[in-house]
């Protein structure tokens, strides 16, 4: 017994407790609200924006302002903030500030009376997005026994998509029923549901035993690992996880960027993080997500007909979701990489090439069916792994950190696009804007061919021991 381990740590479970699978089910539903939040109110302004055209008149320039006010500043300072204040005060009470951001921002959407408000209220909402886009994976990952972990994390996968088809079904619905410009305030107002499950809910649930072992707060450790794992795999568990943290105790304790430039070894796997976070953004699914509504409207469609499209795209990531969801349990992550970005560059190039046709109803199905396919290739391959590699990735001492950079990139990237897009595509035109995508994708097939490892199968500690010898010494040369 370690000096640290008192003998009440050591009691076994008391009978009476909950099962640990009804357990993990229930934080995983309460915390991958913040996953259905993050789609919510990334998608939502799909089908608002035509709407907002009407009542604030927006301009190609206010019009990409609306839609990236929530991505930049406001998820990439929520991003790259939120790991490192996850690591201070926890992954638990990070999520409960931001469910009650998620509730005042919305409230403040819904009701702002000027563009600008609009504006402000969209950047505190894209805080709280950026946090939970970082730490519901990296709860997720730190709660799920190994075996469970690429499952579990990918609910919030499967509730990300499921927040954007519900923004998407809402939008058409509302729409339908309300025949006022001024619908897009409920089409916002919905995400206050949710927004107030996570808040209330998150405060009923312990933090991770990874962040108490990190705090050397040992009994809540071994307890949270007791209600979460099967008794046959608690002790095994809380070794390697106390092994791990008396190693860096070793060593003192230092920041996230002294930790960094002491061991190279985490910065190298802190760049491969961040170039594939950024890659996930140039697969073009923001455009899908943000843009769909008004490029099938342009492309002939009607306003109901592009909204209800749409939708089809949402249905499509959900049943994607759970097709990925299940390949993961057959598949490593790193292959499924391959495949999505492949796959994903072969479907903008049916993009390009359909802009090529002349001006049809048939051209117009035809968007919206390489538009699936992209869709299609990002979920099933992309999205079901990248927030988990990246969960899987970082070691104890820099996990928040290196997840926040990560997740910072992402949403640069993210901002860049989603601003850029209708600008550059009415200006250089759509078939440029594709041949764009394609391009990127194929260099990002080649990134995840030569730099993203495998991290299936094993526990984070076990893969934080494998990654320092893959990515210390000759690194460069492996890779």
């Amino acid at each position: 017994m370690s000096d640290h381990q008192t003998s009440a740590d050591v009691l076994p479970r008391t009978s009476g407790r909950e099962d640990p699978r009804t357990f993990l089910f229930r934080l995983t539903a309460i915390a991958s609200l913040g996953g259905l939040l993050f789609g919510f109110d990334t998608g939502v302004i799909s089908g608002a924006l035509v709407y907002l055209h009407e009542d604030f008149h927006l301009t190609s320039v206010t019009e990409g302002l609306v839609v990236t006010s929530l991505l930049f500043p406001g998820a990439t300072a929520g991003a790259l903030l939120g790991g490192p204040i996850a690591d201070r005060v926890g992954r638990k009470k990070s999520l409960v500030m931001a469910g009650a951001i998620f509730v005042i921002s919305t409230a403040a959407c819904a009701l702002a009376p000027s563009l600008v408000i609009l504006i402000v209220a969209r950047i505190a909402l894209g805080y709280a997005v950026g946090v939970a886009s970082v730490v519901v994976p990296l709860y997720l990952a730190e709660m799920a026994p190994a075996s469970q972990r690429g499952r579990i994390v990918t609910v919030n996968q499967l509730m990300l998509t499921a927040g954007l088809f519900l923004a998407f079904v809402m939008n058409a619905v509302l729409a339908s029923l309300i025949d006022d410009h001024l619908v897009w305030r409920y089409m916002v107002g919905v995400a206050l549901i949710p927004a107030v499950g996570l808040l209330l809910g998150m405060r009923t649930l312990p933090d991770t035993p990874r962040w108490y072992a990190s705090k050397q707060m040992w009994s809540e450790a071994r307890h949270t690992l007791q209600r979460a794992h099967l008794a046959n795999r608690v002790e095994a568990e809380y070794r390697q996880i106390t092994a791990i943290v008396e190693i860096d105790a070793i060593k003192g304790k230092v920041s996230a960027f002294a930790t960094c430039r002491s061991q190279p070894w985490m910065k190298r796997l802190i760049l491969v993080g961040i170039i594939l976070a950024v890659a996930q953004q140039t697969t073009g699914i923001n455009v899908v997500m943000y843009y769909a509504p008004t490029v099938l409207e342009s492309s002939g469609l009607t306003r109901s007909a592009s909204l209800i499209a749409s939708a089809t795209v949402g249905i499509a990531m959900i049943v994607f979701t759970i097709v990925g969801m299940w390949i993961l349990g057959v598949m490593g992550r790193r292959k499924m990489m391959l495949l999505g970005f492949g796959g994903v560059a072969a479907s903008h190039l049916g993009l390009l090439l359909t802009y090529l046709l002349p001006d049809s109803n048939l051209r117009s199905y035809l968007i919206l069916l390489f538009m699936l396919l992209v869709t299609a290739f990002m979920v099933t391959f992309l999205g079901t792994t990248g927030f988990l590699v990246l969960s899987e990735l970082f070691p104890l001492p820099i996990r928040g950190f290196a997840m926040g950079a990560s997740l910072g990139g992402l949403w640069v990237a993210n901002s860049l696009i989603s601003f850029l897009f209708p600008i550059l595509a009415e200006r250089f035109g759509s078939v440029a804007v594709f041949s764009g995508f394609m391009l990127l994708n194929v260099l990002a097939t080649l990134f995840a061919y030569r730099c993203v490892p495998e991290t299936k199968g094993r526990t984070l500690e076990e893969l934080e021991g494998e990654l320092r010898d893959r990515y210390s010494g000759t690194v460069t040369e492996r890779l």
